[in-house]
């Protein structure tokens, strides 16, 4: 049984986890926490195999708690589960000793299968997010990319749609559509979307 611990500041988050993960049978969700300092404490307490990690959190982000879970010596892994994919957020991560960074939009199996893998030793990593890594080390320049779904959210934001119609013309929840702003915005670098929208034509992605 490999046994999880959850670290999101949102509930509803948490649930959805708890929730897609409980179907697993070989997957047991032994814990949650709100913050960076409480996943930090929970490691210690409970001994998870795998930490799901989000880097944005009251109390301090997920870099600085991956740091002091990994100097603790705790045989906790902790995975990156978040919004965010700048090459930045990744990189930190990374270099704190994050054993993977996932993206919030995985199904349930392939988030089933990421933890599986994280357990066995390997590193797991979102396919843009391995992508941005090889271009950093390339030396590429940073060029925002969004995927087919967040340019699809984003083009009917650009025609005024409020996040309840973008849910009904896609099919999918408002939650979802929020999930897929704030990931738009992290890779613009923006806060709103009007700003969204005007840097998304500015690189060519609308």
């Amino acid at each position: 049984m490999i046994r999880v611990l959850l670290a999101d500041d949102h509930p509803v988050v948490r649930e959805g986890l708890r929730g897609m993960l409980d179907a697993e049978p070989d997957l047991s969700v032994v814990g949650e926490a709100s913050s960076g300092p409480r996943a930090e404490a929970l490691c210690a307490e409970l001994l998870p195999d795998i930490v799901l990690m989000d880097l944005r959190m009251p109390g301090g982000g997920g870099v600085e708690s991956i740091r002091r879970i990994r100097a603790a010596g705790l045989p906790c892994r902790v995975v990156v589960l978040t919004t965010y994919e700048s090459d930045g957020d990744i990189l930190r991560a990374v270099e704190a000793g994050a054993s993977g960074y996932l993206l919030k939009d995985l199904g349930r199996g392939e988030l089933a299968e990421a933890i599986r893998a994280a357990a066995r030793g390997e590193t797991v990593l979102a396919p843009t997010v391995a992508t941005r890594l090889v271009d950093q080390l390339r030396g590429v320049p940073e060029l925002p990319r969004l995927s087919e779904r967040e340019t699809e959210v984003l083009r009917l934001v650009a025609e005024g749609c409020t996040n309840a119609e973008i849910g009904r013309r896609l099919f999918i929840g408002e939650s979802t559509v929020k999930t897929h702003l704030l990931r738009i915005f992290g890779k613009l670098g923006v806060s709103d979307r009007t700003a969204a929208v005007t840097g998304a034509m500015r690189h060519g992605l609308l």
